[in-house]
This record gives C-alpha cells, sequence and structure tokens, in this order.
C-alpha cells in the first residue's frame, strides 16, 4: 500500500487532464485524474466548498470511506463540509466534478441530505448514473469525456430544480466576503427573518449559513497555509478572532493541525486541476 504522505509525493504521482475550453454551466469545473502508480493508494481529502462528484473510470474499485465508518464503491458524491474522507484504489482513474452548491441542488436533486456526507451516485442518477459512466469509460479521449460529462450535467440542470434567489444571493455573499458575513444582515437584505434563511438555506444548499460561512473562509485559509504562509499571518488576514481559532476551525473541518493543512498532499494540484474556485460563481 502507498500511502500519500507529502503534497510533492502526490503531485508526481498523477497524470491530470483539463478541460480545452470553457464550461456552459457557471459553477461547475473538471478534471481527470490517471494514477502514474499501480501501488494501492490512501489519501485523506481537505473539506472544500463545493459538492464533489467523483466518476471512476478505472479497473480497480474506487472505496471511499467516511468519518462514521461507512464506505461508497465506485461513483461517489462528497458532501460539502464532509470531514474525515479517505479515497482508496489501484489503479485509480476518475473525472472529478466540482459544483457549486447553487448548481448542485438542481444536478443532484438533493441538497440537505449531503451537506457532510458520502453517497453513491447510483443512488442519486439511478440508471443515468451507470449510462453516463459507460460513455466515460467508451470515450477515446479526456475531451471527449468532459463532454459527455458536461452534457449530462446540463441535461439534468434543467430538469432540475433552482435553488430560490435569496438562497444564491446568500451564498454569493458568503463567497465574495470570504465567509465574513452576519447571517442576520443577510436575512435583513433579502427581505427574511433570520428563522426563514437559516430554513430555507439549509434545505437547499446543505448547511446552515453559519457552517457554510466557516466552511468557505476555512477553504481560503487552507489555501493560504497551502501556500507558505504562517498560521499566525493567515488568521490576521482572513478575520479569526486569534490563532487558536484558526486552529479549531481547521481541525474540526479537517481533522488536522494547520501545519497539517498546509502539507495536505489533496492541495498539492490545485493550481493544475482548478485554475479557478467553481464555488466563487454566484450561478
Amino acid at each position: 500500500m502507498r500511502c500519500v504522505e507529502s503534497a510533492h509525493d502526490f503531485a508526481a504521482m498523477w497524470d491530470i487532464a483539463t478541460p480545452s475550453r470553457p464550461g456552459r454551466l457557471p459553477g461547475v469545473s473538471m478534471a481527470g485524474f490517471r494514477a502514474r502508480t499501480t501501488d494501492l493508494v490512501d489519501l485523506g481529502v481537505v473539506p472544500y466548498p463545493a459538492v464533489t462528484v467523483a466518476v471512476d473510470l478505472g479497473d480497480g474499485p474506487l472505496a471511499v470511506d467516511d468519518i462514521s465508518g461507512g464506505r461508497q464503491n465506485g461513483s461517489v458524491v462528497v458532501g460539502l463540509a464532509a470531514s474525515g474522507v479517505r479515497g482508496r484504489g489501484r489503479d485509480v482513474e476518475c473525472l472529478q466534478v466540482r459544483l457549486s452548491p447553487v448548481v448542485a441542488h438542481a444536478v443532484l436533486g438533493v441538497s440537505s441530505e449531503l451537506g457532510e456526507m458520502v453517497v453513491s451516485l447510483d443512488d442519486l442518477w439511478g440508471r443515468d448514473a451507470a449510462r453516463t459512466q459507460e460513455q466515460l469509460r467508451a470515450a477515446g479521449s479526456w475531451d471527449d469525456r468532459f463532454a459527455i460529462a458536461e452534457a449530462a450535467l446540463v441535461r439534468r440542470h434543467a430538469a432540475g430544480r433552482a435553488v430560490e434567489p435569496e438562497v444564491a444571493f446568500v451564498w454569493g455573499q458568503m463567497v465574495t466576503n470570504l465567509g465574513g458575513v452576519r447571517v442576520e444582515r443577510l436575512a435583513a437584505e433579502v427581505g427574511w427573518s433570520r428563522k426563514r434563511l437559516w430554513s430555507r438555506f439549509r434545505a437547499q444548499i446543505g448547511l446552515s449559513p453559519k457552517r457554510a460561512a466557516q466552511l468557505v473562509r476555512f477553504d481560503h485559509a487552507a489555501h493560504r497555509l497551502a501556500a507558505g504562509h504562517s498560521a499566525a499571518e493567515v488568521a490576521a488576514e482572513i478575520g479569526y478572532v486569534d490563532q487558536s481559532h484558526l486552529h479549531r476551525d481547521v481541525k474540526a473541518f479537517a481533522g488536522v493541525t494547520p501545519t497539517g493543512v498546509a502539507v495536505a498532499p489533496w492541495l498539492a494540484v490545485d493550481d493544475v486541476a482548478w485554475a479557478a474556485p467553481e464555488y466563487l460563481s454566484k450561478a
């Protein structure tokens, strides 16, 4: 078994493909991953402010474990703030799609159930999941695969139910302000009570407004730490009360210390695979 212990090790393990043209759906990004090793890979996942769909295209089954001890084999959907998630497999090859939660609500058909969970794509898409996976496996290139995946996403998005404009606005404000927002102010801006915003946002995004704002801020902090900035610098820059506040948030989301996040293998390929955070989209 190869347990990935450093960002350098992880980046060197993969051939990574990205779409050659912009996508049709704002709030969606895709990347293809093919392992360069036949060893069993064991990798911890860092939570991210997007719903992640991983379509398994390899010869060996991809196993994804969650913090509760549950395991999903094959193609999976990882919720916004799912923590303690680990991926394991041999000859790993997969198409990974990151969806803004605003888009994910329509594309996947559920939100509240996905906040901090890992579920099988088959459970959400039924036969459409198997058909799409078969088409992706048969495709001759990554560009063909991206086109097939995009067509499926566009089709389901058109048929799905959009989030309410007020919920989309609140999410957009959280992203724009990197999580530094007051829920009461946002509720007043959209003309809702705090209770109503809390209920609608939780049902359609999958997290409470407070938890969602914390996740956006954590993601910004994690990438600043991975870029080499000290915990003290990041805490002051992003607006944490102090360094211990940053430590608690990082520990709560990632299960490791700020030092551990700074060298997390999962973040090592972000500049290659994900040109820009798709959750920044307001769509």
